[in-house]
């Protein structure tokens, strides 16, 4: 029988998973509800702030606020840059959902490159000073506490968002039904920089968060975005709400898993709770059963 002693510390470490799958969930879902199409390239900004943050920090030696001011900023960059040049023009010759996978796997896979040829394949470490709390029953990092609290203010952050402003009702009608929304006056591409410009900071802030918690290696938005993705999908897709719940119930899932399995199993789980999800209940935790007509 499986030591249920370590079982809160494995509740905090899924916790802290769960939280930066949920951010990655979230960037990802949000894009696919407003533009309607699969953003894996969402990985490619979450390396690109973590390696940002590397580069402010280790290489120019600048303070930790303004190193995470200049890499949001960046990502927001970058995010608006990727628009532009490559999804506006998809949206414009109204490529197909499979294309805009594609392209967005593309450009994945190019940035996951570039920042290889940039950095190198050696793992980069940023430096932090990281004190460690016991609890007794439980030890957790400084930096495992910033992961936590700022992935909740943020999702609180998006709450309000779509709950209480005038942009978030916008991107609900637009995702509804578009030509009526269009009909009342909004302005689909700037409701689209909008929802890039809200999952860069996202991706920025999940980045720093993954960079500091974890060595960078170039292709780190990779697996990020893959449990990113099985997140939205067991929490509904096109659910903002139920890609942070599904991003938290993965990582707990796969570190309470090591309650029965080896950590090397960890994929596995989560890629198990993805197939039973597929089977059993593909509208996920949080979405609606469509009836067939």
């Amino acid at each position: 029988m499986p030591s249920l002693e370590i079982l809160p510390q494995l509740l905090i470490n899924g916790l802290i998973a769960g939280s930066i799958y949920a951010l990655a969930a979230s960037g990802f879902s949000l894009i696919y509800y407003v533009v309607k199409f699969q953003y894996f390239s969402h990985g490619a900004i979450m390396a690109i702030a973590a390696y940002s943050f590397f580069a402010f920090v280790n290489l120019m030696h600048l303070n930790y606020f303004l190193a995470a001011i200049l890499t949001i900023a960046l990502s927001i960059a970058v995010t608006l840059l990727k628009n532009l040049l490559v999804y506006r023009q998809l949206r414009k010759r109204k490529a197909t959902p499979t294309i805009s996978l594609i392209t967005s796997v593309v450009v994945l896979i190019f940035i996951s490159s570039l920042l290889l040829a940039i950095f190198g394949s050696s793992t980069k470490t940023i430096f932090f000073y990281n004190k460690t709390f016991d609890f007794g029953i439980f030890t957790i990092t400084l930096i495992q506490v910033l992961v936590i609290v700022s992935a909740m203010l943020l999702f609180l952050f998006l709450w309000f968002i779509f709950k209480k402003t005038k942009f978030g009702k916008a991107m609900r009608a637009l995702a509804d039904n578009k030509d009526v929304a269009q009909v009342v006056g909004i302005n689909p591409e700037k409701i689209y920089i909008y929802a890039f410009i809200i999952s860069a900071v996202f991706g920025a802030i999940g980045g720093v968060l993954l960079g500091l918690e974890q060595n960078l290696y170039p292709r780190m938005g990779i697996p990020i975005i893959i449990k990113g993705f099985i997140g939205s999908v067991v929490g509904g897709l096109g659910s903002v709400p139920g890609a942070i719940v599904g991003g938290l119930f993965i990582g707990l899932a796969e570190n309470v898993g090591v309650l029965y399995l080896p950590t090397g199993y960890k994929d596995v789980i989560s890629f198990s709770v993805l197939l039973l999800f597929l089977l059993f209940r593909p509208q996920g935790i949080l979405g609606v059963k469509i009836r067939d007509t």
